[in-house]
């Protein structure tokens, strides 16, 4: 099943990545990970990192999947705000999930500023506007949380907004320790780094069974031309949920759209280049490209399958456009790549990590939500900490069997 359709921006900024050879015969490692997206890489770049043994098998090539349709905002904010998880899994709670996010955030900067390959990283702050005067009460509240469990933010009213943009909104919060990325070029970079590291990488090796080993300990992952003897096994198959098997993870699955535009004289109207969001669901939400190209993505559809034709996928496009200009109308930016994307979300708006209650030693890294890549370094440290026998302070809030709670 194709998870995208359409022109993607990204893999045209790395024309030639690195190739990794197909598993032929039989491999022995402690971890086998399955999937070379941005969850499967982070993991085994974590992994590796700590001296564990791990090998990443990816069907196709790395980063092609549903990380070449990433639009790269790396925000610790929820699409679910700090106050209503407050109201579902308790204040305590909530903000210690939004802290670790934030630590993970902080994490991936630092992996990606000290990378030998550029990957386009900008540190950014977020503008997190009232879609409408009915959202800024809500909205004031989420700023009240944000300040009392210490987070970076200021509150900006309609009169302060409408001085350093060229739009007005109600209300707005400004939050600090944001970035954007470049989501093609990181993966692949990560993944030579880890590959420097010790992790084994093997590409265009698709996983078509996870069967106990005979001994009773560990497993067999039989792959068309070889096998990986194992003792854990990580499935970060992305949207392709299926995959993992069990019976824990229940996706909801939907598509998402994004333009980008051509580069544009001057983005002199964008105060900072801050990432644009808006509190309506399904949001819109911007950011800008170091070659000045503007990225626009948002009108979320429920419905898993991309659409398949360009006629189809232009009316969408046109439409956040339209959307986008509203906020900046002095601008006539013209779209050059467009495209419509599977994306996955929880019903409870966390992600699903760690090992499966009915299978031992086998994990989920499912980092479901608008901030998937923040969920996949998080993940990939509290797997890690399993293997090493130690005990992730939220490891809890995100296990496969917790108890859902609908926001």
């Amino acid at each position: 099943m194709s998870l995208h359709f359409g022109s993607l921006y990204w893999p045209g900024t790395y024309a030639d990545p690195l190739k990794y050879r197909a598993l032929e015969g039989c491999v022995r490692s402690r971890v086998a990970i399955i999937g070379g997206g941005m969850s499967g890489v982070t993991c085994g770049y974590v992994l590796a990192g700590s001296g564990i043994d791990a090998v990443l098998i990816e069907q196709g090539r790395i980063a092609d999947g549903s990380t070449s349709a990433n639009t790269g905002l790396l925000q610790f904010a929820n699409d679910t705000m700090l106050s209503d998880f407050a109201r579902t899994i308790g204040e305590r709670d909530a903000a210690s999930f939004y802290h670790a996010c934030r630590q993970a955030s902080e994490q991936l900067h630092a992996i990606a500023e000290r990378l030998p390959r550029d990957v386009q990283f900008k540190r950014r702050r977020s503008l997190y506007y009232a879609s409408t005067p009915a959202d800024a009460p809500a909205l004031r509240k989420e700023y009240e949380y944000w300040h009392r469990h210490g987070f970076s933010a200021e509150w900006w009213d309609g009169q302060r907004i409408s001085r350093h943009y060229p739009f007005r909104k109600e209300a707005a919060i400004l939050t600090n320790g944001d970035a954007e990325i470049n989501p093609y070029l990181f993966v692949h970079a990560l993944a030579e780094e880890a590959n420097r590291l010790g992790l084994t990488i093997y590409e265009h090796t698709p996983m078509l069974s996870v069967q106990p080993a005979d001994a009773g300990s560990g497993y067999i992952v039989q792959t068309p031309d070889g096998a990986l003897q194992v003792d854990h096994v990580v499935y970060a198959v992305g949207y392709a949920p299926e995959q993992a098997g069990g019976r824990w993870i229940q996706a909801k699955l939907c598509r998402s759209y994004a333009i980008v535009t051509n580069p544009m004289p001057s983005l002199a109207e964008w105060p900072e280049r801050c990432l644009l969001w808006e509190t309506a669901r399904s949001y819109l939400y911007a950011r800008t490209t170091p070659d000045n190209r503007i990225v626009v993505g948002g009108l979320d559809e429920n419905v898993r399958v991309p659409v398949i034709t360009q006629r189809e996928l232009r009316v969408h496009s046109m439409r956040l456009l339209s959307e986008f200009k509203l906020l900046f109308p002095m601008w006539e930016p013209e779209i050059r790549y467009e495209w419509c994307a599977t994306f996955g979300e929880s019903t409870d708006g966390l992600p699903w990590i760690g090992e499966d209650p009915d299978r031992p030693r086998q994990h989920y890294l499912l980092g479901y939500g608008g901030n998937g890549t923040i969920y996949s370094m998080l993940g990939a440290d509290i797997i890690r900490d399993k293997l090493l026998g130690i005990d992730h302070p939220i490891a809890s809030l995100v296990r496969p069997d917790r108890p859902v709670i609908v926001p």
